[in-house]
């Protein structure tokens, strides 16, 4: 095999998509937990071996773009979605941990229907990184995502209020406030980190149109 001076072309949307796999998968085992709430044991060891993996594949993607000298789109960009990706799937580990840890005996529906709106924004997210990758518009994309993202905020107010007009009747009471309490900023988190995610790409899109 010749040397050759041209150094070997690093494919970042491959590695886009293969780390977007990971945060796919974890997110429908977190929306299988909420939705189904059966199982939740094997389905949190699931997302906690898909955050590991996904961090793997962060490590690659920062790996080699310190090693690349051309890139098919600014390094920056690389960076940040990169990083937002990989923040976005660790904040689905929170949620799970602390699920598997506040042993819940029912799930509030709030926090269903919270979930399954993360799942559809990380949807629209993956579809997102392929119309990158074409060099196609992501603006209709971006608007289904602010729409769940404000339906999200709405369902935040009423499953919050749901759980401070919890009459306290002792211990129990308070910590159940807690708990939920927690899950919900978790909750609030991730959805947050998806629009910001989307944010990125659709600025990444805008400037190489």
């Amino acid at each position: 095999m010749g040397f050759s001076f041209f150094p070997k072309e690093i494919q970042f949307f491959d590695l886009f998509m293969e780390q977007y796999g990971k945060l796919s998968e974890a997110v429908a085992a977190l929306n299988c937990i909420f939705q189904e709430f059966t199982d939740c044991e094997n389905k949190c060891k699931t997302i906690n071996l898909l955050e590991e993996s996904g961090n793997s594949v962060s490590r690659n993607i920062a790996k080699q773009l310190s090693l690349t000298f051309i890139t098919p789109i600014d390094r920056e960009d690389i960076h940040d979605i990169n990083i937002a990706q990989e923040d976005l799937l660790n904040l689905i580990k929170a949620i799970s941990t602390r699920i598997g840890l506040y042993d819940f005996t029912v799930l509030k529906f709030p926090s269903k229907r919270l979930v399954k709106n993360l799942s559809l924004m990380v949807d629209e997210v993956g579809r997102m990184l392929h119309r990158l990758r074409e060099r196609k518009p992501v603006e209709e994309n971006t608007k289904k995502i602010k729409s769940l993202k404000y339906e999200c905020e709405m369902i935040l107010l009423v499953a919050l209020g749901e759980v401070y007009d919890l009459k306290v009747q002792g211990f129990d009471t308070v910590m159940e406030i807690v708990k939920w309490t927690h899950i919900y900023d978790r909750i609030e988190q991730a959805v947050n980190q998806a629009e910001r995610l989307a944010d990125i790409i659709e600025g990444v899109v805008l400037k190489n149109a």
